[in-house]
């Protein structure tokens, strides 16, 4: 029978070559860890070194003298260190769930010093758990600390809490850094091994969806392109007061009995943000001027002309000018709805209104601004984009 037909097993083979004896083998062995250094090759398929290094996924030697076999690093691992350290970043989650900055600024509180301290043993911790690693597996190099993805990001979470802190001392005050504490949570990934194998399966799949982003773009840019063409400008049309009409000439009345003039265009209820959007006579829109309703003040309609202005006795007796049978121009102006955010007059603004139709929130509004400007048709451009964007890309 040949060696392949009878394996033999790891325990049994010995270091000691022939006519040599055990000890020989073993103060053989350990000569050759002394010679390993943090630049040599080790291979972990070589079955010397499966048989001399307990972990040989593990780097031999760390930080030029810590070498698998020397204390802390051969200090058994024990799993209870680990279910503390989801205990504390479960502590975590909810002291950061218990800060309210808004109340209490200057952390003067008893609730916010007790949240302090607690941020303070966490920091804490965690920091010692990085160092502990560090010493365990080495700093640099593939097998070593920072060599694995996850934990870089622990070291990140760890380096910007210090710069936190010491600002802190400093008196120096930057939120930004401050948000960091947000990404503390993530480092329970790295410690449920279930949980990271869906994260790297998530995160591996993202470059599938290239073909998706694509056409999500094509969709973006195809209907806003239609968009600027069709309704560029029109969503700032409003209705201004007829041609000739001069405001000066009724100020001193006005304003001597107490009433107010009229705006340059017509603002339903005193609110830009839902304006009335005319259509121009060129284009074939729902709404024209000739649909301002009258104006209403105290509850009343307002019944008079421009010329009772100049009468103060109508005026004393409780009556009112109605002002919006004046706006008769149709005419583009300066301003979009919803201060402007509202619009096809570039490609980019285009986009922001198709997201926001998307979404399904507010669209309806927007196509009814479409509607009264241009053309009653319009619905079908809408209903198009909801169609294909809900539509399943896979």
């Amino acid at each position: 029978m040949t060696s392949e037909e009878c394996p033999v097993p790891l325990g049994g083979v010995s270091s000691a070559g022939p006519g040599q004896s055990e000890e020989y083998g073993s103060a053989h062995a350990d000569d050759i860890i002394e010679e390993v250094g943090p630049g040599d090759d080790v291979s972990i398929g070589s079955d010397l070194s499966a048989l001399v290094v307990p972990f040989p996924e593990l780097a031999p030697v760390v930080f030029f003298c810590l070498k698998q076999t020397t204390c802390p690093r051969s200090c058994p691992v024990n799993t209870w260190f680990e279910r503390i350290s989801i205990m504390v970043i479960l502590l975590n989650c909810v002291t950061l769930g218990m800060y309210q900055p808004c109340e209490n600024i200057d952390c003067t509180s008893d609730r916010c010093q007790i949240l302090q301290a607690f941020d303070a043993f966490i920091y804490i911790f965690f920091a010692l758990e990085m160092v502990v690693k560090m010493v365990a597996l080495g700093i640099f190099g593939r097998r070593c600390y920072l060599g694995d993805t996850w934990n870089r990001l622990d070291f990140f979470i760890v380096m910007a809490g210090m710069v936190e802190y010491s600002l802190d001392l400093q008196n120096i005050n930057l939120s930004a850094i401050r948000t960091v504490r947000v990404l503390r949570p993530l480092k329970a990934i790295n410690r449920v091994p279930s949980m990271r194998i869906l994260v790297n399966l998530l995160l591996d799949t993202l470059p599938m969806l290239g073909n998706v982003l694509l056409l999500c773009f094509f969709v973006f840019f195809i209907f806003g392109i239609i968009g600027v063409q069709l309704w560029a400008g029109l969503l700032r049309n409003r209705c201004y007061l007829e041609e000739n009409f001069t405001l000066s000439l009724y100020y001193p009345y006005c304003s001597s009995s107490g009433m107010t003039l009229p705006p340059p265009y017509y603002q339903p209820e005193e609110d830009d943000e839902r304006p009335f959007i005319c259509s121009l006579p060129s284009d074939n829109g729902i709404m024209s001027c000739s649909d301002v309703p009258a104006r209403r003040e105290g509850g009343r309609t307002c019944c008079l002309d421009k010329e009772d202005a100049l009468h103060r006795q109508a005026l004393a007796l409780g009556l009112c000018i109605n002002w919006n049978q004046y706006y008769t121009r149709c005419h583009t102006g300066n301003t979009n709805p919803h201060k402007g955010a509202i619009n096809f007059d570039n490609i980019v603004y285009a986009w922001i209104v198709i997201f926001q139709v998307i979404t399904l929130e507010g669209w309806v509004e927007i196509m009814y601004y479409v509607m009264d400007a241009h053309s009653f048709y319009n619905f079908i451009y809408f209903i198009l984009l909801i169609i294909v964007s809900t539509l399943d890309p896979y």
